[in-house]
């Protein structure tokens, strides 16, 4: 191996295109401090918004990808590489990948809009397609609950986006809903009493709008009462369970009944009667009924198609000398009518005579 032919190829390499390689290493490190500083300006600049946390490093990361590949195309044609086929390439590339992994990018897009509209934060509690749980993660492809009983369940974004969300940590405090039966002869005065009495002695409950209950039902073992009360979101459950338990135990204490379903079951002592007719069944007399069959045209063979054209034949014949013969009978029976006839003038005539 000729190492000085080597050198001096490369010596004449670097010689008659040093302008050349001093504008593409300016050009990279130029490019690389640009994307830095342009990159440090958005960072600052979302910061200051109030766009949550994942959609400001999903937008940074987009970017860098997005910059750093134009710098790549830039110092390709600098250095004579034509960059169209490059970019029908990535082009095809992407095709493919997007097609292979379709419900991905759906999954995607719809955590862009999730972010984006600020559908909903993290810790909200949702309700969706029969899942409750407190949201603990967002991020671009699923969203992952927590539910009460302690379980983590993940949700495709394109499953939340596509369907009706019930959120119950959107607002600060939320209306907690109750009905309590009691029987007709409570008092209703002393019933709502009691139920608002209990809700203003819980501090989780809210004065401002005060609690509410009043009569709201007429059924039919007992009349029911509609009440609430407002309190924040995180006091729900404790609020509600305080209220019933203790509305129940109010009741008892205070002699109000509360009803339920019963089922009364008797002795009976008397002889019951039932009307029946004694005269028994009827013997069977069987129908009198024709032999023709019906005939299908779509399931019958040429044979039978042949017999039942041979039978209306002959049944058309029948029916022609029946014919005849009932016309003969009327011919005879008019010609012994007409001679009749004859014979009583006749026998006037001679007795005129």
């Amino acid at each position: 191996m000729d190492w000085q032919n080597i050198w001096n190829t490369i010596k004449n390499f670097f010689t008659s295109n040093g302008w050349k390689i001093l504008g593409f290493v300016a050009v990279l490190v130029f490019g690389i401090i640009l994307i830095k500083i342009i990159l440090n300006i958005t960072r600052r600049i979302l910061g200051k918004t109030k766009m949550e946390k994942i959609g400001q490093q999903f937008l940074m990361t987009a970017l860098k990808i997005i910059l750093y590949l134009i710098l790549v195309l830039i110092l390709l044609s600098m250095v004579g590489i034509q960059i169209t086929g490059i970019i029908t390439a990535l082009s095809a590339i992407l095709l493919a990948v997007g097609m292979a992994l379709e419900s991905n990018i759906a999954n995607l897009a719809n955590g862009i809009v999730i972010v984006a509209t600020h559908m909903f934060k993290k810790g909200d509690f949702i309700s969706v397609n029969g899942v409750d749980g407190s949201i603990v993660n967002i991020n671009f492809l699923f969203t992952t609950l927590q539910t009460p009983d302690n379980k983590r369940i993940t949700l495709p974004n394109s499953t939340i986006v596509n369907s009706s969300v019930v959120n119950a940590g959107a607002n600060k405090t939320r209306r907690v809903d109750f009905t309590f039966s009691v029987a007709y002869e409570s008092d209703v005065e002393e019933v709502k009493k009691i139920v608002l009495d209990v809700m203003n002695s819980n501090g989780n409950v809210r004065l401002d709008p005060a609690p509410f209950c009043r009569l709201k039902t007429l059924g039919a073992s007992s009349i029911d009462f509609f009440a609430n009360c407002w309190v924040d979101s995180e006091d729900y459950w404790d609020t509600y369970y305080y209220v019933v338990e203790n509305v129940y135990n109010e009741f008892k204490r205070k002699n109000i009944s509360v009803p339920y379903n019963q089922l009364e079951v008797r002795n009976r002592t008397d002889n019951v009667k039932m009307p029946f007719i004694k005269k028994p069944l009827q013997e069977r007399v069987e129908k009198e009924r024709k032999n023709d069959k019906t005939f299908d045209l779509e399931t019958a063979g040429i044979s039978d198609i042949f017999k039942l054209s041979k039978n209306k034949g002959k049944t058309a014949d029948k029916k022609e000398k029946e014919t005849k013969k009932e016309e003969k009978i009327a011919k005879k029976s008019a010609k012994s009518a007409e001679k009749a006839s004859k014979d009583v003038k006749k026998s006037k005539e001679t007795e005129n005579q």
